[in-house]
């Protein structure tokens, strides 16, 4: 198992070059394609963190970062656990923790940027299913019999709905947790919806690291399937957060957003 340095998606075998990288939403280093194992990250120094971010979330990182340093979220539910996300890495300690704090029955990603080393989480855990939606299964660079396609709106737990919403990617998706924030509700936007650092309004774009906006009407149809939920909180895939008022949060963003594209505010600039 290779993972790309770049990306820190795992591959089954060395490519020429990582195609998510090489994909206009992502890019390839100027001294071009690196690849690294588990050991060799170890060996490193690489280890992963788990932390507590509110009752029943939980946070994973990696540190130093591999890749492009994205959070990972379990989200414990009494009837079992979704980990959201997945990291670039996963280490003895992570598998350890994960598993104290109940048995995980699914692994998702918001979209490919986020397979991380989703098939080797899954061994870690006893074989747990990897949730992919259908749209985005080309871009799975290491197949495996734990992979399982899904679409539309899919509860994988009783309270946790996976919900397609496209942009960023054609099966970008968002994670619902109706229980969480104190039973307002939590939204794991991945950067389907990514937080800003106001930690007060959202932003959406099909490449975040080249700038290459969405249009109006697809901020606007994903903001509508999203205000179907309700969530007073929300996090992002790289520890930014919205506290309190989520929902409204993104709608106020999406006009603001939808209002640039479209020119409102030329006279600004």
């Amino acid at each position: 198992m290779w993972i790309c340095r770049t990306c820190a998606v795992e591959h089954a075998e060395v490519v020429e070059v990582c195609a998510i990288c090489a994909d206009e939403r992502q890019w390839v280093p100027a001294a071009g394609q690196q690849w690294t194992t588990l050991d060799e990250l170890a060996a490193a120094g690489h280890q992963t963190r788990v932390r507590e971010l509110e009752p029943d979330l939980f946070g994973v990182t990696v540190e130093p970062v591999v890749g492009i340093g994205q959070q990972a979220h379990l989200v414990r539910t009494p009837a079992g656990n979704l980990l959201w996300d997945l990291t670039g890495y996963l280490d003895d300690h992570a598998g350890q923790r994960v598993r104290e704090l109940g048995e995980v029955v699914a692994i998702a990603a918001s979209h490919p940027h986020m397979f991380g080393v989703q098939v080797e989480w899954s061994r870690a855990l006893g074989g747990v299913p990897v949730l992919v939606a259908e749209p985005d299964l080309e871009w799975v660079a290491r197949p495996d019999q734990a992979i399982r396609p899904w679409a539309g709106t899919f509860e994988v737990l009783p309270g946790v709905t996976l919900v397609q919403l496209g942009g960023h990617f054609p099966g970008s998706a968002v994670a619902h947790w109706a229980a969480g924030a104190g039973g307002n509700g939590v939204l794991l936007g991945g950067d389907t919806i990514q937080t800003n650092p106001d930690r007060a309004s959202v932003t959406f774009m099909r490449s975040y690291p080249n700038r290459i906006p969405l249009s109006a009407g697809v901020v606007e149809r994903v903001t509508q399937a999203v205000e179907v939920f309700s969530f007073d909180r929300m996090y992002d895939n790289f520890g930014g957060a919205i506290d309190a008022d989520a929902r409204a949060a993104v709608r106020r963003s999406a006009d603001r957003y939808i209002g640039w594209v479209r020119g409102d505010f030329d006279h600004l600039t």
